[in-house]
């Protein structure tokens, strides 16, 4: 056994231990000099408290007694003694409208006000009765006047009548024979032209049968701009050498529409294998990000997880340790504790 090793340890077990007692010491004096000072600063609290008290009473002994408040005239003792009738005057500045003394015709000079309203609705209705009467005489008097101008103006237009129908009957008469007159011209000139027209179209009926048109000549439709262009009111139709032509012609069409076809379809199944390519890289990308997606998903959960059990540690340290003193009675006697 290494006794020095052993007489060390012991002689830094006490040291440590005398260190430790002195460190407890200082922290007791320190609490017991703290808790001097707390009862010193209460005892200073508790005397404010009181001087506060004592100065608002005095304040409101001293500067509000009850006669000075605005609510004093509800328990006023002299209330009785002091109060004036209701209205003195119907001008008084009293009755306002809040107060409900004054309402329309219950003012001091009703009767007098009455008497004054019946006399002036009689000469009212006088005054009513005269300007109807005079209305009713110049209605009659108007209505004498219309029927006498109404009389003069239908026998002016009665005669004015007269004149036009003599008139209407003269015209007709003149009309009747103008038109007669025209009548026989109009059938003198239309058997004229009947005969004109038979023999114009007799005419025309041999032209057309000895010309070249019912004839059928292919020359006749040749234009004059050229062999290869035709008059189209004579021209009667291809021969069989440019029907040929044209039926080649139509075959060669043919031909380049099936070739354009082909080309078409060969581009459309081009561009719908590089549709289906292109799709399918498009769903491999998708597949992708949405693998990414879950891996970060689960990552933030993680961190979700991690911040939450911290926070739960916190709530449960603040609930056991941080937050474990309640208030005594003598924190809650503090209040309350004055008359007002």
């Amino acid at each position: 056994v290494d006794k020095d090793a052993l007489d060390t340890q012991v002689k830094d077990r006490k040291i440590q231990e005398a260190a430790e007692k002195a460190r407890n010491e200082e922290l007791a004096n320190e609490m017991k000099q703290n808790d001097k000072i707390m009862c010193m600063l209460e005892e200073r609290q508790k005397n404010y408290i009181r001087n506060v008290n004592k100065a608002i009473s005095d304040f409101q002994k001293n500067f509000q007694k009850p006669e000075t408040r605005r609510e004093f005239d509800l328990s006023d003792p002299q209330a009785l003694k002091k109060d004036r009738p209701a209205r003195l005057s119907d001008n008084d500045p009293r009755c306002t409208i809040s107060g409900l003394q004054k309402f329309m015709g219950e003012d001091l000079n009703y009767h007098q006000r009455m008497k004054f309203q019946k006399e002036q609705l009689r000469e009212w209705s006088l005054q009513q009765q005269r300007d109807w009467k005079n209305a009713l005489a110049d209605q009659k008097f108007a209505d004498d006047l219309y029927d006498k101008n109404r009389i003069e103006l239908d026998q002016k237009t009665m005669e004015q009548q007269q004149k036009e129908e003599e008139s209407r009957r003269a015209v007709c008469a003149a009309t009747k024979d103008f038109n007669r007159t025209q009548a026989a011209e109009l059938a003198e000139r239309k058997k004229l032209e009947k005969c004109q027209k038979t023999k114009e179209d007799m005419d025309e009926i041999s032209s057309l049968l000895q010309g070249d048109l019912l004839s059928e000549n292919s020359e006749q439709a040749v234009s004059s701009f050229g062999r290869h262009r035709v008059i189209t009111d004579r021209w009667k139709g291809m021969n069989r050498d440019q029907l040929m032509a044209i039926r080649y012609s139509q075959q060669q069409q043919v031909l380049e529409k099936l070739r354009l076809k082909e080309e078409e379809r060969q581009r459309d199944a081009e561009w719908d294998r590089q549709s289906i390519q292109a799709a399918r890289a498009h769903l491999i990308l998708e597949r992708h990000q949405q693998r990414q997606n879950r891996e970060r998903r689960r990552a933030l959960d993680n961190v979700n997880a991690e911040l939450s059990q911290e926070q739960k540690s916190k709530n449960i340290y603040l609930k056991e340790e941080a937050y474990s003193n309640f208030p005594t009675g003598q924190y809650y006697a503090q209040f309350n504790t004055t008359s007002r």
